[in-house]
């Protein structure tokens, strides 16, 4: 299974991230954002590579603010 993950400005962008993404059922997981990636926040959300732009499509209709999308290799690098 492929994942990507999403980074955001703050944590409180990416603890609502989590929460919005879970009520809509899918599969996600905070994790430590991955040191290759700059961001302003040390969480990034987790996600199945396959429900990107359903999962983006949500968070945007529920206005949160998504700074980039990388998809992890097997290794978990972008």
């Amino acid at each position: 299974m492929e994942y990507g993950v999403m980074v955001f400005h703050s944590t409180n962008w990416a603890l609502r991230a989590e929460k919005v993404a879970k009520e809509g059922r899918f599969e996600v997981k905070l994790i430590p954002t991955p040191r290759h990636i700059s961001s302003d926040c040390g969480m990034a959300l987790r996600f199945r590579w396959e429900d990107r732009e359903a999962l983006l499509a949500l968070l945007e209709s529920k206005g949160v603010r998504v700074e980039g999308v990388y998809k992890l290799d097997k290794s978990g690098n972008c």
